[in-house]
C-alpha cells in the first residue's frame, strides 16, 4: 500500500538529520583553514572542492550517524527526492557564483555561503521546526556582515560564521532528535499528519 505524503513527511520528520550539516561543517572548516594558509586563488579552489564534496561526505557520514542514505531496505520517501532537488538547486548557484568570482575572487564566500544556505528553508517546513529558517536567516545576515567587515580576510571570516551557525544547528537538531526518541512521541509534523489522516 502506498503511503500518503503526510505519512512520508511524518517519517522524514522523525529522522536525526545531522549527517549533511556535519558534512557542511567539516567542508567549511576546510575552507577557513585554506583561507588562512593559501592565497586567494588557492582558497577559492579549496572552496569549490570542499563545498562540492558535501553531499558525498554526508553520504559517508550517514553510515556513522545511523541515517545511512544508501540503505536500500528503507521505504522510499518523497521528501528524500525533495532534498535532492534542493541539492540540485544549490549546485545551480555556481552559475551565479562563478561570473562574480571572475570579476572579484573574494565574492565567492559571499555568494556560495548565502545561496547554498537557502536550502535550509524548505527543511523547516518539512520537519515542522524553525531550525532551518533560523539557519538560513542567521547565516545570510552573518555571512554578509563578515564579508563587509573583513574585506582582507573574507575566505576566513565568512567560513567561520558558517561553521558557527552549523554548530548551533547541529546541537538543535540533535537535541530535537533525542527528545523525539526519549518521548516516544511523533514530532509535531508527524502529529499533524496523523491528525489530518484521521
Amino acid at each position: 500500500m502506498e503511503r500518503s505524503l503526510d505519512t512520508q513527511r511524518a517519517e522524514y520528520a522523525r529522522r536525526r538529520l545531522v549527517a549533511m550539516p556535519l558534512a557542511g561543517t567539516i567542508a567549511w572548516v576546510v575552507v577557513a583553514v585554506a583561507g588562512a594558509v593559501l592565497g586567494t586563488f588557492g582558497a577559492a579552489m579549496a572552496l569549490f572542492a570542499a563545498t562540492g564534496s558535501i553531499v558525498y561526505l554526508g553520504i559517508a557520514l550517514s553510515k556513522l550517524t545511523g541515517e545511512n542514505f544508501t540503505d536500500k531496505t528503507r521505504p522510499k520517501n518523497a521528501f528524500d527526492a525533495l532534498f535532492m532537488h534542493t541539492v540540485a538547486m544549490s549546485l545551480g548557484v555556481y552559475a551565479i557564483a562563478i561570473p562574480f568570482f571572475m570579476a572579484d575572487p573574494t565574492s565567492l564566500p559571499l555568494t556560495v555561503g548565502i545561496l547554498t544556505g537557502l536550502m535550509w528553508v524548505p527543511l523547516s517546513w518539512v520537519i515542522g521546526h524553525p531550525v532551518g529558517l533560523w539557519h538560513a536567516g542567521v547565516r545570510t545576515a552573518g555571512v554578509l556582515a563578515a564579508w563587509l567587515a573583513f574585506p582582507d580576510h573574507r575566505f576566513v571570516a565568512v567560513p567561520l560564521v558558517i561553521v558557527a551557525v552549523y554548530v548551533v544547528t547541529l546541537l538543535v537538531l540533535e537535541r530535537r532528535w533525542r527528545a523525539l526518541q526519549g518521548a516516544g512521541q511523533p514530532h509535531p509534523a508527524a502529529a499533524s499528519a496523523t491528525a489530518s489522516a484521521a
